[in-house]
């Protein structure tokens, strides 16, 4: 998604919807660019009609039978309009605007602690490295009991007065009174709030002493930047080969996808070209600059890679610059751009569709389904039937003579079969609830342990007795797994357990340095840079 540069211009009857263009332009656009008139555009499109809507509002507001809140009307008239548009343009509140940027800039002013609700008592699970909690010397295994004057624990409080009680503004103060080691600490620890920041960049590590493998969560403002970074740094330890990991990266910062691909080339090449009704063909090219662009290069995707991850495989493919493995991509291929209004709230418009460098348009195929009464607030759901088929596909070929095809996602070069028991109901219901973390941190949050990180991932793995206990757990609140079905998700359970107390003991880095012990993506992307490399083991 691009930034826009662009405040406070209301903009959509370039794309033919002249019923949207009368009510987003209306009395309140020909106000604001009154007052800010280098911010007017032209617009296109106008009819007699233009204002209806902005004039059954004024109509309602002065001889409706009954007190109307306009806002919400407003509100709710542009969402129904820009949700017919296409699956991806959206209309966003102020809240879920600036939801929305903290999670892209990776920012936000809180006290950098990330806890659970543990049987109504809130128990810290994390902590931001140098941020306000551990500062003020927080640790990992707190219960929070009160923050301020409120009690928190034993209360059943909501996760939203929660956050409300512990965000606010930067330099503010919230009091947090804590057990530790089951004993009241005499006195509160005064945190106090700043500027948090996230990375986008899961985890970069070696996987083998010349493999690194760096997991990209989504291309927020300063993923490129992070992840250039990261591969100087893996470089220095010894890597010469990379699995760069897009699985559930659902997108982000257009620009940024393609900093973050430049990385790969050592010359100016074509990584997308974009291209709209009112968007002039526009070619993203790599600066030539790349910090990675010899080595060996694996790139991990999955059904639920979409978007600016989708730019970063393409241009990888199409220019034969490493392999791709995993499954078939989300396929979108359509850029939006934000434009924000002057209350807060945002339209996310799509503006162009953006293609491979061989021309390859990998979004899906959809119809407006205009009787459909559903959820407009899903990618995946809404009023759009998306035809994932390869029937109308054009072949490409690359430079090294692989056939390509448009349409319906990126493809893998190398494709892993679907793991039944991973997308089993079964699996799904005990992963989506929060059972997983309970026994974890029921069991085994005791204290923490008196060896390191590399003894715990090369030496622990959960005993049979507990998965067995795990499973008496789950039975305990209505979750029956026979024997056999037991078997078939011992592995996984395992790591999952594995996983989150790795995380509880040794921080974000430990969880997914567990789960890739068991990846039969990572297991695959190791096996190819060995067949290349056979120093690799």
């Amino acid at each position: 998604m691009q930034k826009g540069t662009r405040r406070n211009i209301f903009v959509a009857a370039t794309y033919g919807a002249t019923l949207l263009l009368g009510l987003i332009l209306g009395q309140n656009y020909a106000d604001q660019q009154g007052k800010n008139p280098s911010s007017s555009l032209v617009p296109i499109g106008f009819s007699d009609n233009s204002y209806k809507i902005q004039q059954v509002l004024d109509l309602l507001s002065n001889t409706y039978v009954d007190s109307l809140n306009l806002d919400s009307l407003q509100n709710g008239a542009i969402n129904h309009i820009v949700s017919h548009l296409d699956p991806y343009s959206s209309y966003l509140l102020a809240n879920e605007s600036q939801a929305q940027s903290e999670a892209l800039e990776g920012t936000f002013e809180g006290i950098g602690l990330e806890y659970f609700n543990l049987n109504d008592t809130l128990l810290v699970v994390g902590l931001i490295t140098n941020g306000p909690s551990e500062k003020a010397g927080l640790k990992v295994g707190d219960r929070i009991i009160t923050i301020d004057s409120t009690q928190v624990s034993g209360r059943n409080i909501a996760q939203k007065v929660v956050d409300r009680l512990i965000r606010g503004k930067k330099g503010s103060g919230v009091k947090l009174y804590v057990v530790r080691d089951s004993v009241l600490m005499p006195s509160p620890y005064k945190v106090i709030r700043d500027q948090v920041s996230v990375s986008s960049i899961d985890v970069a590590y070696l996987i083998k002493p010349t493999v690194g493998y760096i997991k990209v969560r989504r291309f927020g403002l300063k993923t490129a930047e992070d992840f250039r970074q990261s591969i100087t740094e893996l470089k220095k330890q010894g890597a010469q080969s990379l699995i760069l990991d897009l699985r559930d990266n659902g997108g982000g910062y257009f620009h940024i996808a393609i900093r973050l691909a430049s990385e790969f080339f050592n010359e100016q090449k074509v990584l997308v070209y974009t291209r709209g009704a009112h968007e002039n063909k526009r070619e993203y090219f790599s600066d030539g600059n790349g910090v990675y662009t010899d080595g060996k290069l694996v790139v991990l995707i999955n059904e639920y890679t979409a978007s600016a991850s989708e730019i970063v495989a393409g241009a990888v493919q199409d220019w034969d610059r490493g392999t791709i493995v995993g499954r078939r991509s989300y396929g979108k291929g359509i850029v939006q751009e934000q434009f924000d209004f002057s209350d807060g709230s945002r339209v996310n418009l799509s503006i162009s569709r953006y293609y491979t460098p061989l021309g390859r348009s990998i979004q899906k195929k959809y119809t407006a389904n205009w009787s459909s009464m559903i959820d407009y607030s899903s990618m995946y759901n809404g009023l759009w039937m998306l035809d994932t088929t390869f029937a109308h596909a054009q072949i490409y070929r690359t430079m090294a003579g692989r056939e390509l095809f448009s349409g319906g996602g990126i493809s893998p070069d190398i494709e892993i079969s679907i793991d039944s028991n991973a997308v089993s109901v079964l699996y799904q219901q005990i992963s989506q609830s929060s059972y997983l973390e309970q026994f974890v941190y029921e069991r085994f949050t005791k204290k923490l342990p008196a060896y390191s990180i590399e003894n715990f991932l090369q030496g622990y793995h959960l005993p049979q007795q507990e998965y067995i206990a795990f499973l008496a757990y789950l039975k305990d609140r209505n979750i029956v797994i026979d024997d056999r079905k037991g078997k078939d998700l011992l592995e996984l359970i395992q790591s999952d357990i594995e996983a989150i107390v790795g995380r509880y003991y040794f921080g974000r880095e430990a969880y997914f340095k567990v789960k890739n012990r068991y990846d039969n993506y990572v297991e695959q992307a190791i096996r190819i840079l060995i067949a290349t490399d056979p120093a690799i083991d």
